[in-house]
């Protein structure tokens, strides 16, 4: 072989390793990079409260039940506490369905009001267990000790939980569990909740993944002002006779997600918020039937108390 062809094939074959090398460095870093971001998928099945139907709501064990489920999204509800800490919960107050008090004894339901978290320190709150009684309408859901956690915590969890799974990372969808009736006494009001919320996603750096959710529209309009670039979902009820079009003009801008129960969806619904780019996820859907219903009618993800039934 002549010497000028050697060369040649020696340059060549330096050039091609060296590419090579390049290439799986770029596959190892898009494998590391995939690992710690939240996957946009086709269809977004979204866990109620966690796994209420399996687990207690809104807890990590629940969150983590979901995860193993193979949810894309954990749908939760925040409340804030005296000391302004956020934690997970539905009700401001604790539900007589679910609580067991410090001393073992059970909440009636006509003194659960009177239990308002907004006036305890976490301290105190988390001394309740949510966990052991037995849930009179979901007679499938583990009993087990424990309590309300920290959104801080959770965020934690799943995190660990992450490091050794081998899934995409999930959404959060979390709910300001606020309206203007009960503003300063169940809750700060909308200014003052979302800047706490915004204020723990950012430490955490969960602003990518997060995803703010309401039925109430001052909390959705503030997060817009002033959080521009998170994700928003407008939760709307059966009884609101409004179309979409004109409870999208009392929003005043454009949701990342339309999210009415799910009786009020049909495939016209569907196409109109399609048309402005708008994701519609219905809640809460625990049935096979109506969740092939609502697929054929185009949504883009369902939110439900028994993620199993996605799969």
């Amino acid at each position: 072989m002549p010497s000028c062809i050697k060369i040649a094939t020696v340059i060549f074959l330096l050039i091609f390793n060296a590419c090579s090398s390049n290439k799986k460095m770029i596959s190892r870093n898009n494998l590391q990079s995939n690992s710690t971001s939240a996957v946009v998928v086709a269809f977004d099945k979204q866990g109620h409260r966690g796994c209420r139907g399996l687990m207690p709501e809104n807890t990590i064990p629940a969150m983590l039940k979901a995860l193993e489920l193979g949810v894309t999204t954990l749908e939760m509800d925040a409340s804030i506490s005296k000391d302004k800490q956020i934690f997970l919960s539905h009700e401001p107050f604790f539900n007589h369905e679910i609580t067991t008090k410090p001393d073992g004894s059970f909440i009636e339901q006509k003194d659960e009001r009177n239990y308002n978290m907004y006036h305890m320190l976490y301290d105190s709150i988390k001394t309740y267990d949510v966990g052991l009684k037995a849930h009179p309408r979901f007679p499938q859901q583990q009993r087990l000790p424990v309590s309300k956690p920290l959104l801080s915590d959770l965020f934690d969890s799943v995190k660990n939980y992450m490091l050794t799974s081998k899934r995409g990372y999930p959404f959060f969808n979390i709910e300001t569990k606020c309206m203007p009736a009960t503003d300063n006494i169940y809750h700060p009001g909308p200014a003052e909740f979302v800047e706490l919320l915004m204020k723990l996603i950012s430490e955490k750096q969960m602003e990518n993944y997060v995803i703010i959710q309401s039925f109430d529209f001052r909390s959705l309009q503030y997060l817009h002002q002033h959080y521009p670039h998170i994700k928003t979902a407008m939760l709307i009820e059966n009884f609101d006779k409004r179309s979409v079009e004109e409870q999208i003009k009392a929003l005043g801008f454009i949701p990342t997600i339309y999210s009415p129960e799910n009786s009020l969806v049909n495939k016209a619904l569907v196409e109109e918020c399609h048309q402005q780019n708008i994701k519609v996820i219905p809640w809460t859907v625990n049935e096979v039937k109506k969740i092939n219903e609502l697929k054929e009618m185009g949504v883009d993800g369902i939110i439900s108390d028994y993620p199993n039934l996605f799969n």
